[in-house]
């Protein structure tokens, strides 16, 4: 009985032993899982300054991808963290950012800041430190750097600089009598310049003569002049290149001046977010004008993100509907972490070879990107939208719906007609 007892005993104190030892390799493991560094991806993003309207919608998505995969148990068995910093809307900020990003924080990855005039400056940095690089919503950017590692978030497809303004002439063309001639107005910044190098190709491609071409400073905040030598040049239709607080500065312009040439709009950032939709409100009225994403093109994918983007947005003071750059600020995000998990490494090449092969899955579509690009989509997605029956003091109401702008082009998202000529948008 007594070695009975003491053999029980002995198998208990060793199954116990094992039990505990076998609790401790489980809370070892447990614990260097949580210890793991996170992957660090950096980005500048502008905070402050004439773009910052857009770039914190973006920023907010990007906190919310974040917050999302580290739920669902991170990337590669590790949490993931974003680092980024204010450029200011300044270009000359840029390069440095995204140096101490790479030198002095030692993230693992970087993406691109919001806007062609911010990422264009830091591509000589990632290209010397051979970094996959993703843009949000840079225009041609890499037609000059032919980088084989850049990649575009931004639906203007293999012909990217056209796009912004194809379907404004498209709609002029197939106007009776066609429209003969076009002023194009732009700011001396790089986003505008490439934007009327389209305007360019597609005014000779549709017929139409350009009679004014002209830039203006960045730093202009006087628009009367310009409006002025638009009415002297007297041309059909016109098209404006500009930055958010031009486009602003140029509507207000007009209407002051009871301009009215027959179209008017093309590729003027800013008109997308609900603070100049505000500031503007029955100044919209005729202008056609491109667009990344409306509302009717919502999915099931759109409308979770954006219920908890708008449910955030008024206590992070940041544009409370997120349509033009929440979205695609969870997006970009989206397939750079698709990218990580399915190549199971942050190894910048292995990354950038997946983005080339494949199509991948994102809350606002799905992405392929072209061969022979220069990172640009297969396929372009640009809207070209009108806007019509504003009235004064519209709100989010009006903004978070389709009731005060039709898409007009392309022709499978279409909405409606056009309101032609502009002045008659204006009754």
């Amino acid at each position: 009985m007594l070695r009975y007892f003491k053999s029980r005993t002995y198998a208990w104190i060793a199954g116990a032993g094992l039990t505990l030892a076998a609790g401790a390799m489980f809370a070892v493991s447990g614990a260097q899982a949580q210890n793991k560094e996170p992957i660090k991806i950096g980005f500048s993003m502008a905070l402050t300054g004439g773009l910052a309207p857009n770039g914190k919608q973006a920023l907010l998505g990007a906190k919310i991808w974040e917050e999302d995969v580290n739920k669902n148990g991170g990337l590669l068995g590790r949490q993931v963290k974003i680092v980024y910093y204010d450029d200011q809307s300044n270009p000359s900020n840029v390069p440095s950012i995204y140096t101490k990003l790479l030198d002095v924080d030692k993230v693992d990855l970087v993406v691109g800041p919001y806007a062609t005039a911010m990422i264009a400056p830091a591509m000589p940095v990632v290209i010397a430190k051979k970094k996959v690089f993703i843009g949000l919503f840079g225009l041609a950017v890499n037609s000059k750097f032919n980088y084989p590692n850049y990649f575009s978030m931004l639906p203007s497809g293999p012909d990217t600089k056209p796009a912004f303004t194809e379907g404004f002439f498209q709609v002029a063309a197939a106007q009776k009598p066609k429209p003969a001639t076009v002023s194009l107005t732009w700011s001396d910044l790089e986003f505008s310049k490439n934007a009327c190098e389209g305007a360019r190709a597609n005014a000779k491609k549709f017929g139409i003569k350009i009679v004014y071409d002209k830039s203006y400073p960045p730093s202009t905040t006087d628009f009367s002049p310009i409006v002025r030598a638009l009415q002297a040049a007297n041309a059909d239709i016109v098209v404006v290149c500009s930055y958010p607080n031009d486009s602003v500065g140029m509507l207000n312009a007009i209407k002051e001046l009871n301009y009215k040439p027959k179209m008017l709009g093309g590729a003027m950032v800013g008109l997308q977010a609900t603070v100049f939709k505000n500031k503007l409100g029955p100044a919209l009225n005729g202008i056609i004008n491109y667009e990344t994403w409306v509302p009717s093109q919502a999915t099931d994918a759109t409308n979770k993100f954006l219920a908890v983007y708008q449910s955030r947005a008024a206590a992070e003071g940041v544009d409370p509907l997120g349509y033009y750059l929440g979205t695609w600020g969870y997006a970009y995000l989206e397939l750079l972490g698709t990218a990580i998990k399915e190549t199971k490494s942050i190894e910048d090449n292995k990354i950038a070879d997946y983005l080339r092969s494949h199509t991948i899955k994102t809350i606002m579509g799905d992405i392929t990107f072209g061969k022979n690009t220069k990172g640009e989509w297969a396929k372009s997605r640009m809207l070209q939208v009108q806007y019509h029956d504003i009235k004064q003091g519209a709100g989010l109401d009006v903004w978070k719906g389709m009731s005060y702008q039709t898409v007009l082009t392309p022709p499978d998202l279409k909405t409606g007609d056009v309101i032609y000529p502009y002045e008659k948008a204006l009754q």
